[in-house]
């Protein structure tokens, strides 16, 4: 298995657009984490996406605008709220890489139940926020009075552009695996490429990547801090991934899957 090549274009949908979202000023925030420690949190026919050695959690935060679903039907103003999300990366059988959403943070309770209906989407009821100004920028997430929640800030260098293979790789994502109904999903997604510009972390207290089943990696700073005004994206109609039996991992066995395999054998004593 060869993963896709990395390219900040997408390669388009195939088939009609099945929703729409605008997602705008968002701060993309990731850390380098061992592959091992994510596998066993992706979906089957599923493997951890790697660079540099390393594959990724990323904590990001955007303000989605005009929400639609196919044929065109918008929420009005519950269309439009603050989302704070928990991903990782991943990479099917067939080398296509996306991202897998642990969590999605949202306060709008109609667009929350109707992205539910969307494969696999974990949304979740938060009180959400955002402040920009003098070139930083702020995002809140409570879920609510005991909940988990995230504060942070960051300040934008509007002057640089951020177009490094990392940036790419970490941005340029073009599906979503999910687990739904006993399946891998592979929801294709398109837009233009995002305008990255580097930011520098002000302050950040977070809970959600705890709570996503990660813990301790927010507790030092982000490997990758990086900026864009936004972009409208476009879903496509997902498809199942093709998956293994055996231990429900790919049919071409990463090195992290052979280690857990070899590990099961050595405590079941086979």
């Amino acid at each position: 298995m060869h993963p896709e090549p990395i390219n900040a274009h997408g390669p388009g949908l195939v088939g009609p657009t099945i929703a729409t979202q605008g997602w705008y000023d968002a701060l993309f925030l990731h850390w380098r984490i061992e592959p091992r420690a994510t596998a066993a949190l992706l979906p089957a026919g599923t493997e951890p996406d790697v660079f540099d050695g390393s594959t990724w959690v990323g904590l990001i935060a955007f303000r989605l605008r005009d929400a639609r679903v196919w044929p065109g039907i918008g929420f009005g103003p519950f269309g439009t709220f603050v989302e704070i999300n928990v991903r990782l990366y991943s990479v099917d059988v067939e080398g296509r890489r996306a991202v897998v959403f642990r969590s999605l943070d949202a306060p709008s309770l109609p667009a929350v139940l109707a992205a539910r209906c969307l494969p696999g989407m974990r949304y979740v009821w938060a009180a959400t926020g955002q402040r920009v100004e003098a070139g930083t920028i702020r995002y809140r997430s409570r879920r609510g009075r005991h909940g988990a929640g995230t504060r942070i800030d960051a300040r934008v260098d509007p002057s640089t552009l951020a177009n490094d293979p990392l940036s790419t790789f970490l941005t340029a994502r073009w599906a979503l695996h999910q687990r739904w109904l006993g399946r891998t999903l592979r929801l294709p997604t398109d837009h233009a490429p995002w305008r990255l510009h580097p930011a520098r972390l002000l302050r950040l207290e977070d809970e959600l990547v705890a709570a996503a089943g990660l813990p301790g990696v927010t507790e030092r700073p982000p490997d990758s801090v990086l900026y864009s005004p936004g972009v409208r994206a476009r879903f496509g109609i997902p498809a199942s991934v093709r998956v293994d039996g055996g231990l429900g991992r790919n049919v071409h066995a990463s090195g992290v899957d052979r280690l857990r395999a070899s590990s099961l054998r050595s405590t079941l004593g086979t």
